[in-house]
């Protein structure tokens, strides 16, 4: 009998046993959910499609890949209920050895967390719940995972950042000059208040955030440059922002702390919008 997405998400539910006894079956129900081949019948050698696929960690010595799909995605499970971003570390030392894909994905069976792994390219991410899996639009996510590994990629990128920063902050950066600051720390400043005004714009920062920090502090820049330092360092290392767990951003354009001072004045670029 064809395994609908009905019987899927009830039979997961029901499922309390370790990560070892469940994840390649589980790996297995969703290939088949999406229509995709297994390991074995798409790669009988192993090599670019299997389960236990070992690699060298980027911090020395070697893993072992849940499963991974050359070109497509490494994928790492946890037991259920466990800590998915130390899967997420996890795939990260492993992704050299896995070829660089474009998806990395961790599940504890209760979720799939779904995300972009593009070089210079800000990092899209997808959670998929087990009731998700009832929607048609989740299943469709998990289809381009399988089969279309560029349709989920991100199309903005740090080039268009710029020139959309050239327009949109010109006010901002005379004013910078006026305080002094050097034209490229100036520009490399400008165009991270843009990305994220963007980012939240397409939820890659949680909904109005950095309108929400530039309303609360308008009025006083010291609070305003320390909420930003803190904002710039979670967006470097994936931490946690407050109360909200903030993406890790690559590309080098969080690669550290600074904030130019900006005036009461100045403090209205969430009115700069895209």
């Amino acid at each position: 009998m064809p395994l609908t997405p009905q019987n899927f998400v009830s039979k997961w539910k029901r499922v309390t046993a370790r990560e070892k006894q469940t994840y390649q079956e589980h790996f297995i129900d969703l290939r088949n959910l999406v229509g995709h081949q297994t390991p074995n019948d798409y790669d009988p050698a192993g090599k670019r499609f299997a389960f236990e696929i070992a690699v060298a960690k980027t911090s020395g010595g070697q893993g072992w890949a849940d499963v991974a799909k050359l070109g497509y995605f490494g994928w790492e499970y946890k037991d259920k209920n466990s800590d998915l971003e130390k899967a997420y570390d996890q795939l990260l030392r492993y992704r050299d050895a896995l070829h660089n894909p474009p998806r990395l994905i961790v599940s504890d069976i209760n979720n799939i967390i779904i995300r972009t792994n593009y070089t210079n390219l800000p990092t899209r991410t997808f959670t998929l719940t087990l009731d998700d899996l009832l929607k048609p639009e989740s299943i469709h996510i998990l289809k381009t995972v399988f089969f279309n590994p560029e349709q989920l990629k991100p199309q903005v990128t740090i080039g268009s950042i710029t020139k959309e920063a050239a327009s949109q902050f010109s006010r901002l950066a005379d004013n910078l000059r006026m305080y002094g600051s050097d034209p490229q720390e100036i520009a490399h400043f400008l165009i991270r208040l843009l990305f994220c005004l963007f980012a939240e714009d397409i939820g890659l920062l949680p909904e109005k955030l950095f309108p929400r920090l530039l309303e609360q502090t308008r009025h006083n820049s010291k609070d305003l440059s320390e909420v930003l330092r803190q904002l710039f360092r979670a967006m470097n290392t994936s931490g946690y922002f407050g109360s909200d767990k903030i993406l890790y951003f690559n590309g080098g354009l969080f690669d550290n702390e600074n904030v130019l001072p900006l005036d009461s004045a100045d403090m209205d670029i969430h009115a700069l919008r895209l």
